[in-house]
């Protein structure tokens, strides 16, 4: 993830990265450092969009604003796709800045669904998007989680950011079997993976992305590989941030868990 303090050590080091996820809303703006830097960035790397704004589970709909805004930075940076949260976020104009659960119901899904086809094709480029770690359940759900996120996906044709924390994050909260939910998924619609730390609370952890890849989500990791194949892989790290060099050695950790996994799947392959 392209992080503010780590943008000096990009420019002057130059690391060997493959391509760096920018949070979409940092950069929709009309001018300043943060364009001025990504601009630097784009000359020497590939830059992926990530969003945290979209509300594609909005009752009401997307807002256009926030789409043409969207629209003009994927043109500018060219991204291959873009992804954001599976949730909603505002109403009546009213914004919560905030990633909320949607009620896993059939009406929730063909509405949502009906926003994102609406969105991918306003775009132009490929859609995917992201499981949100949940603190709780609607009593009305009429399916799972993962089953949700399938309908969704499946009804709209785009793909899955699978965050495989927050699938752990969930499972703790609300009591479910996590790798259940990752061999659920239909590995054919996954296009990007997030990995991420958590913190831990008495009753319950939160999704904070301030902490080292604990070997529970690790695991998932590779189950999630195993079933997928070789799918890009981002580390997430966004409070108390350490140096690039130490968030790059974590992110390299996914090297050695991607190669049990495939080793794993060629064995099931082979026998």
């Amino acid at each position: 993830g392209l992080r503010v303090p780590h943008y000096q050590h990009i420019l002057s080091e130059k690391p060997a990265v493959g391509w760096f996820e920018i949070i979409s809303e940092n950069y929709m703006v009309e001018g300043g450092r943060a364009l001025e830097v990504l601009d630097m960035i784009l000359e020497q790397y590939r830059v992926v969009q990530h969003g945290v704004g979209l509300y594609p589970g909005n009752a009401g709909g997307v807002s256009r604003d926030h789409l043409k805004r969207l629209k003009r930075l994927v043109r500018r940076t060219k991204t291959p796709s873009v992804s954001d949260h599976l949730c909603w976020g505002s109403v009546d104009g009213r914004m919560s800045h905030d990633l909320l659960p949607i009620p896993f119901t059939f009406e929730a899904a063909r509405k949502t669904a009906e926003n994102l086809r609406m969105v991918q094709d306003f775009l132009e480029v490929p859609l995917a998007m992201e499981n949100v770690s949940s603190y709780g359940e609607f009593n009305g759900n009429e399916m799972t989680e993962w089953e949700f996120l399938a309908e969704v996906c499946e009804l709209a044709d785009v793909g899955i950011l699978l965050d495989v924390n927050n699938i752990y994050v969930s499972s703790i909260n609300n009591g479910f079997d996590p790798m259940e939910y990752v061999n659920f998924v239909p590995e054919e619609r996954v296009a990007q993976i997030h990995i991420a730390g958590h913190s831990k609370y008495e009753r319950f952890i939160v999704d904070t992305h301030d902490h080292p890849v604990i070997d529970p989500v690790w695991k998932l990791y590779e189950r999630a590989i195993e079933r997928c194949g070789p799918v890009a892989t981002l580390l997430e790290w966004d409070g108390r941030i350490p140096s690039f060099d130490e968030v790059w050695g974590e992110a390299k950790k996914s090297e050695t868990w991607r190669e049990s996994a495939l080793q794993k799947k060629k064995d099931h392959e082979a026998a």
